[in-house]
């Protein structure tokens, strides 16, 4: 008879124990599994939803003059002579190293002209960015489709006194008012946006851009490596990222990820703690049987493997459940504190974290009882026949 088959066989023996100890190590392993789910599962969701949230890179000439607004509000009536890029250049933003992690490049031109005896903010851009760009935006009609197509903002379409499908003539040339933006609280609202190379010919501005928007935003996506390559490139450009959403969600993610390995640690600690418990237990039970092991020519390197052997099987058991049964509570929880979000993702990664944490925790539990057991007078243990 082999050693594995005395610990296979005294397993058997002692089911309800064994039970015991598999659902200890089974709630453990689980909580960390599901745990480490719910995490990874929440993290992704803000991060897919920063990546719609729009651009988190904004480049705009450099200028030594100070602003003169705050809050939304402008003070005075001055305006500066400000320098563009040139169109010609946006390429160069997908020549940078990290160029892979470059999501959406939406550059505008910016200027003001006169529409029925109002000054009113006109912008250019290419409508198919913007767009991707903008998922939040919300249009009442349809998206542009034609270069004499407009979007106008919902502050601009009252003061204007214009609806969709309305005609409008900005410069001696003829529009059409596709949509109309409603209301997103931003500076959108007062504007009127039309393709980027009209509004260009409009405000003079021929192969001219004044502000680009730039999504990077990814999953390890290092957006401040990202601004310093671009500002590289763009010597005369003031490249800023937006990073105080982002900061903000992914360290409420921090904190609970935090907070999960604490939980984890605990339960984990709880779970190890009963099958040392129960191992100590069964090593005093079986003290005639042991003894009459050594008695027989067993070493103590061998009664050592037939102790460790049975946590080894009730560990790897543990841990395949403990997958298992993480797995589904993560399936349940998600729907619940993430509603509207991506559902969970199977991490097979972590079927190999269960069984190893499983193994980890009982062998190590196991391993004073064990020594014990090994080190059992022959003797002594005979006594008790």
């Amino acid at each position: 008879m082999k050693l594995h088959h005395i610990s296979f066989n005294n397993l058997r023996r002692r089911k309800g124990k064994m039970i015991f100890l598999i659902l200890g190590l089974f709630v453990g392993v689980a909580t960390v599994v599901s745990l480490l789910s719910i995490t990874e599962t929440m993290t992704r969701d803000v991060e897919d939803r920063l990546d719609r949230f729009g651009a988190n890179i904004v480049m705009v000439p450099r200028s030594d003059n100070l602003s003169l607004s705050y809050g939304g509000i402008t003070v005075g009536d001055v305006s500066y002579q400000t320098a563009e890029f040139d169109e010609s250049r946006m390429k160069n933003i997908r020549q940078i190293e990290n160029a892979r992690n470059i999501g959406i490049i939406a550059p505008k031109v910016i200027g003001t002209t006169t529409i029925k005896n109002k000054k009113v903010l006109l912008v250019g851009m290419d409508f198919k960015s913007e767009l991707a760009l903008k998922t939040w935006w919300q249009l009442d009609g349809e998206p542009p489709s034609a270069a004499n197509e407009l979007i106008v903002g919902t502050d601009a379409a009252e003061a204007l006194h214009v609806a969709v499908g309305d005609n409008l003539i900005i410069a001696e040339r003829g529009f059409t008012v596709a949509a109309i933006l409603q209301r997103t609280g931003a500076s959108e609202d007062g504007v009127i946006m039309g393709d980027l190379h009209e509004i260009q010919e409009i405000l003079h501005k021929r192969g001219k851009v004044s502000l680009v928007e730039v999504v990077a935003f990814c999953r390890g996506c290092p957006v401040s490596e990202i601004v310093l390559q671009i500002a590289e490139k763009f010597p005369d450009a003031r490249v800023t990222a937006l990073e105080q959403v982002v900061m903000s969600k992914m360290q409420s993610v921090e904190m609970f990820r935090s907070f999960s390995y604490g939980i984890a640690i605990l339960v984990s600690a709880i779970g190890a703690l009963l099958v040392f418990v129960t191992m100590m237990g069964a090593v005093n039970e079986r003290t005639r049987e042991i003894g009459i092991f050594r008695a027989i020519g067993f070493r103590q390197g061998h009664v050592m493997q037939i102790v460790l052997m049975e946590a080894f099987i009730i560990g790897l058991i543990s841990g395949l459940l403990g997958f298992i049964g993480g797995s589904l509570i993560t399936w349940a929880v998600v729907p619940l504190i993430l509603k509207g979000g991506s559902g969970p993702v199977l991490n097979l990664g972590f079927g190999g974290i269960s069984i190893l944490l499983g193994v980890s925790l009982s062998l190590l539990a196991s391993l004073y009882p064990a020594r014990k057991a090994s080190r059992l007078d022959p003797s002594e243990a005979l006594r008790a026949l």
